[in-house]
């Protein structure tokens, strides 16, 4: 192998590397800040019982009932509160 060889060898591990980090970044959460999420309207993704996953702008949130009943896929929530990165949701009266 010649110099030259090396070096574009070194030059797309670094790229690569480089494009996963940035793509990795933007799937993460804010882990400052205030959540500005109470009252948001969720659709639920995986089944809440009473735990599951909710989708709020975009972003998949970890979600739980108060009052532990269960709400199937695709049903709108609204957010009532939070602890750390679980979100507490009520179901909307329809």
């Amino acid at each position: 192998m010649n110099i030259l060889q090396i070096v574009f060898a070194a030059a797309l591990v670094l790229g690569l590397c480089a494009l996963f980090i940035v793509a990795m970044s933007r799937h993460k959460k804010a882990a400052t800040g205030e959540l500005n999420l109470m009252g948001a309207l969720a659709s639920v993704e995986t089944a809440l019982e009473p735990e599951g996953s909710v989708l709020i702008r975009g972003e998949v949130w970890r979600a739980r009932t108060r009052q532990g009943t269960s709400i199937g896929r695709g049903q709108t929530v609204r957010v009532i509160g939070a602890s750390s990165h679980l979100l507490e949701v009520e179901p909307i009266s329809q």
